[in-house]
């Protein structure tokens, strides 16, 4: 895969970089964070203007994840807030083999802007890993289903219409087979959702199924074969969010580095003390490695199966390290200031704990990384 930036990569980073400047100044960032929902849904359909939001539904060539990484990359740099990965990432990812009415209606109604759907992933003793569903999906007579369970957290799900639930449809607790994918109505009855927001300000939901109803043509994909999708386009969600981290990475030193060029200590710039010289050095060196590590997760998206999880894995322990490295030294070189809901890259740091924590942690990549090689050995 070519890395060089093409002429439509470099038109869609210029297009969200200056979307960004416009529309997300650190200076309006709190009252951003403030706004209502008409204040997100009016930029959200300034995306879909842009044609961003379809983004995630291209031809499934090599060079359209490339465009993805370009675009997040300008999310992360601007700490935009709206939800582009779970609404037209993952969603789209798992709708995308499935050709019923619905699923395709909800699919096009992204792309335009006019849907917002949520993926309900975690179950409160499941931790990171995708097999474990206790949530039960029983067939009923007229050809749907009852599901029944508890969804602890649907990222971004808080204004969400649609919900993709994974719920077991046989097997036992931990068994890989025996999971499918259903979508479920907000207004679905037996559905309650709580919601709640998280430090970095992004709007989750918690979903408690009590005998929710659906229709045959809820399914998505094939009953219990739902896992192999699922990681799939938790897979591509993963980099989407790695590219995200990284476009933050970049942000955090450009604004550190221009910092410590302005604030004077003892008659002279901090800048001019080779210590801190050497810590920006660390910086770059992170933000490189991190670079490097998105690239190379990106061009394994194709790959099988296998291959595609470990390149990934890799990746999100690797990232996620060094995201949280950049924010914490940002932070820290800010001095006092850096702690403050004023200054912007504490924002920052707030955001790369959220995305570290997003579908698995760098400990956890790690574990499932040995565990990997381990069954090659």
């Amino acid at each position: 895969m070519d890395f060089e930036p093409s002429e439509e990569q470099t038109m869609i980073a210029d297009s969200v970089d200056r979307f960004g400047a416009l529309r997300y100044p650190p200076s309006q960032r709190l009252k951003q964070l403030r706004a209502g929902p008409q204040d997100r849904a009016a930029r959200w359909s300034e995306m879909a203007e842009l044609g961003w939001l379809g983004l995630g539904q291209e031809d499934g060539s090599a060079q359209s994840d490339c465009h993805v990484v370009s675009l997040l990359q300008g999310f992360g740099k601007h700490l935009m807030i709206e939800p582009f990965v779970t609404r037209c990432i993952l969603i789209p990812a798992l709708l995308g083999t499935t050709t019923t009415p619905l699923a395709t209606v909800l699919g096009q109604g992204i792309a335009q802007g006019g849907a917002l759907a949520a993926l309900a992933l975690g179950e409160p003793q499941a931790g990171f890993d995708l097999h474990r569903v206790a949530t039960s999906a029983v067939p009923v007579a007229s050809g749907g289903y009852l599901l029944t369970g508890v969804k602890s957290q649907a990222d971004d799900g808080a204004d969400a219409e649609w919900f993709v639930v994974p719920a077991r449809t046989s097997g036992a607790l931990d068994d890989r087979h025996g999971i499918s994918l259903f979508l479920v109505h907000r207004d679905a009855p037996g559905l309650n959702i709580a919601r709640f927001s998280s430090i970095d300000a992004h709007r989750h939901a918690r979903l408690a199924l009590n005998g929710v109803a659906v229709a045959p043509e809820a399914l998505i994909g094939v009953v219990d074969e739902g896992l192999p999708l699922l990681e799939a386009a938790v897979d591509r969600a993963i980099v989407a969010h790695l590219a995200e981290a990284l476009g933050s990475m970049d942000a955090v030193s450009a604004i550190t580095l221009d910092y410590i060029k302005t604030r004077r200590q003892f008659g002279q710039a901090i800048g001019s003390f080779q210590v801190l010289q050497h810590r920006m050095v660390d910086i770059d060196t992170a933000c490189e490695e991190a670079r490097s590590m998105v690239y190379y997760a990106t061009a394994h998206l194709r790959s099988d199966a296998a291959a595609r999880r470990q390149a990934v894995s890799a990746a999100k322990v690797r990232v996620g390290q060094c995201a949280l490295f950049v924010a914490r030294q940002g932070v820290q070189l800010h001095g006092g200031l850096g702690m403050s809901a004023e200054c912007i890259v504490s924002h920052h740091l707030k955001r790369q704990m959220m995305l570290d924590l997003a579908y698995g942690n760098a400990a956890y990549h790690l574990g499932q990384l040995a565990a990997a090689y381990d069954a090659a050995a």
